[in-house]
C-alpha cells in the first residue's frame, strides 16, 4: 500500500461516489471535470492495491472490500472535520454546520421555528434540515441528530429520550354531522378511517377506557396516505375519523376545525427520541443544538413527560 497515494481529497471523492452512485454527479457537486473524479478514483484504488468500486454503463457500486473502506473513510473524514471545528470554536462564537433529519410533519409545524430560534441565538450556526419519515442510516448519510418517533433500535447512535407524544382520535364536525358520533371503540367499525400507509398495524386501534377495559377494534377506510400532513389535510376536508398526535391537531381543535371523539378512551402515546451520532457529539455546536432542542421540545403540544434522562445504546 503506498500511503502517499491515499490523500483527503481522493477520500473524499471516492464517499460521495459511492453515496451518489455516479460519477457524473459528483463531477457536477464538486464542480470539476468528470476526468478529475476517475483520476481521483482510479490513484487512490491504485494505492491501496484492491479495488474500491464497480463501474458499468448505468451505476457505480461499491466492491465488498470498498463497502468497508467507506464506513472506515466516512468516520476519518468526520475526525478531520471535528478537529478543525474545534480549533476554530476556541477563537471565537460557536460555528459551522448542522445536518438534522426529523419526522417530516413534525419538522414542519414546529422543530424548524425552534431552529429558527437556535439560530437567532447562535447566527454563525448554519442548519441542513432534511425532512423524512424513513429511518436512514445517520452515519452513512451524514447527519449529525435526528428527532424520530417510535421505538428505536440503532445501536450505533446515542439516544435521548424527549417524552411521549400523545395521541387521540379526531374528526371534522361536518364528517361527524353526516355520519354520527361513535360513542364506544366497537362503533368505529362502521366509520371510514384516515390510515397511515407507513405505520405498522394501523388497521386495528388499541384503546383503554379511563380507568378500566382495554378495547382493541379493526380500523378500516378508504384512504391511506404516508405522510402526517396529508392526514391532518384530508381530516380537515371531512374525509374521515383518524388516530393523530395532539401537536399535528391541536391549532385545528382550538379552532373548532376539528373535534376529539370518545375522550374517554386514550390511544397509546409514542416515544419522541433524539438520536446523535457519537462521533458528533463532542462538537460544540451539535452539543448545544442537542440541549436547546431537549429544553424545548417539552413545551410542544401533546409531549408529555420525558425519560430520565441521555441513554447510551
Amino acid at each position: 500500500m503506498d500511503k502517499s497515494g491515499v490523500t483527503l481529497e481522493r477520500m473524499r471523492t471516492f464517499v460521495r461516489v459511492a453515496e451518489r452512485g455516479s460519477l457524473s454527479a459528483v463531477a457536477r457537486e464538486l464542480r470539476v471535470g468528470q476526468s478529475t473524479i476517475t483520476r481521483h478514483l482510479r490513484e487512490l484504488e491504485q494505492a491501496i492495491g484492491v479495488p474500491l468500486l464497480s463501474r458499468t454503463t448505468r451505476r457505480v457500486t461499491m466492491t465488498d472490500e470498498g463497502r468497508h473502506y467507506y464506513a472506515n473513510s466516512v468516520q476519518v473524514l468526520r475526525l478531520v472535520e471535528q478537529a478543525g471545528d474545534e480549533v476554530r470554536g476556541t477563537r471565537g462564537a460557536p460555528a459551522g454546520t448542522i445536518r438534522i433529519s426529523c419526522t417530516a410533519a413534525f419538522g414542519v409545524l414546529h422543530v424548524s421555528r425552534l431552529i429558527f430560534a437556535f439560530q437567532d441565538r447562535y447566527p454563525d450556526i448554519g442548519v441542513d434540515l432534511s425532512l423524512t419519515d424513513e429511518r436512514v442510516n445517520l452515519v452513512r448519510e451524514g447527519i449529525d441528530v435526528a428527532l424520530r418517533l417510535g421505538p428505536l433500535t440503532d445501536s450505533a447512535v446515542k439516544l435521548r429520550a424527549l417524552g411521549q407524544s400523545r395521541r387521540l382520535l379526531v374528526a371534522a364536525p361536518d364528517y361527524l354531522a353526516a355520519r354520527g358520533r361513535p360513542a364506544v371503540p366497537e362503533d368505529l367499525s362502521g366509520h371510514e378511517g384516515i390510515r397511515m400507509s407507513n405505520v405498522a398495524g394501523s388497521d386495528r386501534l388499541i384503546l383503554q377506557k379511563r380507568g378500566g377495559q382495554r378495547h382493541e377494534v379493526p380500523f378500516g377506510g378508504r384512504f391511506r396516505i404516508d405522510h402526517g400532513l396529508g392526514a391532518r389535510a384530508a381530516l380537515v376536508a371531512g374525509r374521515g375519523i383518524a388516530p393523530a398526535h395532539h401537536w399535528l391537531v391541536d391549532d385545528l381543535l382550538a379552532a373548532g376545525q376539528l373535534e376529539a371523539i370518545l375522550p374517554d378512551y386514550s390511544l397509546p402515546s409514542v416515544p419522541l427520541s433524539m438520536l446523535i451520532v457519537p462521533e458528533r457529539a463532542g462538537i460544540a455546536r451539535v452539543r448545544l443544538l442537542v440541549d436547546f432542542l431537549a429544553a424545548q421540545i417539552g413545551n410542544i403540544p401533546g409531549i408529555g413527560q420525558r425519560g430520565p434522562g441521555p441513554a447510551e445504546k
